[in-house]
């Protein structure tokens, strides 16, 4: 894990997750419109198909991560494994976000 202080990098995870959600959305939208395909549709399940990619971005690659949840199970570094779980679980958070407005401006879960 990086040594920049936690709670700047916390806010940064859900940021993070939430602009690529978001933006790699609305971009392949503009892309499916110049195809053909349905906007609005393709941009709802484009949102869902990164979010994945969205929290593996926001918390700078998952070797760092794995590495220290291994620390953290292995060598009792218990507040390294917590801090990282948390790191995970903001961007999980901001991915769910960009999904959740994303599926407001559509509308297509109605």
């Amino acid at each position: 894990m990086n040594q920049e202080p936690f709670f700047p990098a916390f806010i940064e995870s859900y940021f993070i997750a939430l602009g690529v959600v978001l933006g790699g959305a609305l971009l392949g939208g503009l892309a499916a419109f110049m195809t053909g395909k349905p906007l609005l549709t393709e941009i709802t399940k484009l949102s869902d198909m990164i979010r994945i990619w969205a929290i593996v971005t926001a918390i700078g690659g998952t070797f760092d991560a794995i590495h220290t949840i291994e620390k953290g199970i292995y060598d009792a570094g218990t507040k390294d494994l917590f801090k990282q779980i948390l790191l995970i679980v903001s961007a999980f958070g901001g991915a769910h976000t960009g999904a959740t407005i994303l599926r407001w401006i559509t509308q297509e879960y109605i």
